[in-house]
């Protein structure tokens, strides 16, 4: 199918009532998309009408589990374009890797489809701004996959942190200290049976195939990933400016680190360090991929992940649930801990087929401006960690007098995966 044949696609879309059911496509059936079906499958309202995915395996695996969880049995496809001419077709949720994330959802905008798509919301944050400026044009509903806005006890905490429960923010701090063992180092080879390799790179530069660019571990090269800042990483960086109520661009960005002690094929840092400016707070973040010690008193184990806010009268610990210590002795004096069901996923993307039938964007608790603002926190952090300085930024998030930052707001497209102008 052409390129073109998607923007001559009707984008009025299905006028659906409140009590329709949603046809609703999952692109990208790896581990994520997996996730997607079973959640999706166990919501009212919705049918799975349609897989999408570069691969056949992973298309033939898909279709077994809906068959097994719905009792139905939903069209395949191996290109999102074809998928997206088909009238019946609601909404598409996107779990494919990152560097598809804007193509397939502007795609998906003017075909007149809503979308629910996985964080980061962009690889590059020149696909942020068109990713928004497509929403806003076609009155699309775009969720973005940062769950943590649907959850109730993080909910909670951020209108704790809104209310003046510690007083005044002065520091939002990000932790990722998910471990992560070394990829090795594989030889190029042959493209596996029934996988267009070609599609799956799109927009990103040919390169032979190679195991370690495929797969889960395409998360830590640049052409396609974003390395741990991006990944894991952007839920608490949204989380974050949330409790800190920063909406807006720094004024600098640094971020510093490397990769250490492995010698494999992996691009992006291992441990990684990154502060984001602001008049009245700071947010820093720390990526650590080795074995480490926790932080703050949080849960230790293999991983640990959470978020600290420091105000004016004490700090809030939050990983599983959260804690408030108040005052110069630090006294406990609130603890709040989640229900034994871990809900987001049902949650975040319930409270996404409530807002495609109230055709409300402001319904939407993690809306594509939101999602997108978070993610570019994560992109000026690694756009500083590759050029090696300090970003310098005026109001509208432009970088002062420095082309070479400039330059990685964006990308090279490779033809036809090109990324059109949404206005």
């Amino acid at each position: 199918m052409k390129l073109s044949t998607v923007a001559a696609v009707a984008t009025s879309g299905r006028v659906l009532g409140s009590n329709d059911r949603v046809n609703l496509a999952i692109a990208g059936l790896g581990g994520r998309g997996t996730d997607h079906m079973e959640s999706y499958a166990a919501l009212p309202g919705v049918r799975i009408a349609a897989l999408c995915d570069v691969d056949q395996a992973a298309r033939e695996r898909g279709v077994a589990l809906v068959k097994r969880l719905t009792g139905s049995e939903p069209k395949t496809y191996a290109d999102l374009r074809e998928l997206l001419a088909e009238k019946e077709i609601d909404a598409v949720s996107l779990a494919t890797p990152n560097h598809w994330h804007a193509l397939q959802t502007i795609w998906a905008c003017r075909a007149g489809k809503d979308v629910y798509v996985e964080k980061p919301a962009s690889h590059n944050i020149h696909e942020a701004v068109c990713m928004v400026q497509a929403a806003r044009k076609y009155n699309r509903m775009v969720q973005v996959g940062t769950q943590s806005r649907s959850d109730a006890t993080i909910r909670g905490a951020m209108e704790f942190l809104r209310s003046g429960g510690i007083g005044q923010i002065h520091l939002a701090k990000g932790l990722c200290f998910k471990r992560r063992r070394s990829i090795g180092r594989k030889p190029d080879g042959p493209v596996p049976p029934g996988l267009n390799w070609d599609e799956f790179l799109g927009p990103a530069p040919m390169r032979a195939f190679n195991e370690n660019r495929f797969h889960y571990n395409w998360h830590w090269f640049w052409d396609t990933g974003n390395g741990d800042i991006g990944n894991q990483g952007v839920h608490q960086m949204d989380i974050a400016r949330w409790g800190a109520g920063l909406d807006s661009w720094p004024a600098y960005a640094v971020s510093t680190g490397g990769k250490f002690l492995y010698d494999d094929d992996q691009e992006t840092p291992n441990m990684q360090f990154a502060t984001l400016g602001y008049s009245q707070a700071q947010i820093m973040f720390e990526v650590r991929g080795l074995i480490t010690p926790g932080e703050g008193g949080m849960h230790e184990g293999a991983n640990t992940v959470g978020n600290i806010f420091y105000g004016s009268e004490g700090f809030l610990v939050l990983d599983d649930g959260y804690r408030v210590f108040k005052g110069e002795k630090r006294q406990l004096v609130k603890e709040v801990r989640p229900p034994e069901n871990d809900t987001m996923n049902a949650a975040h993307m319930g409270n996404f087929l409530a807002a495609v039938r109230s055709r409300k964007a402001s319904d939407l608790n993690a809306d594509i401006a939101i999602g997108a603002m978070s993610a570019n926190l994560c992109h000026l952090a690694n756009i500083s960690y590759r050029v090696g300085r300090e970003l310098n930024l005026d109001p509208a998030g432009a970088f002062k007098a420095d082309p070479q930052a400039t330059a990685l707001r964006t990308r090279p497209y490779r033809a036809p995966w090109t990324l059109p102008d949404p206005i």
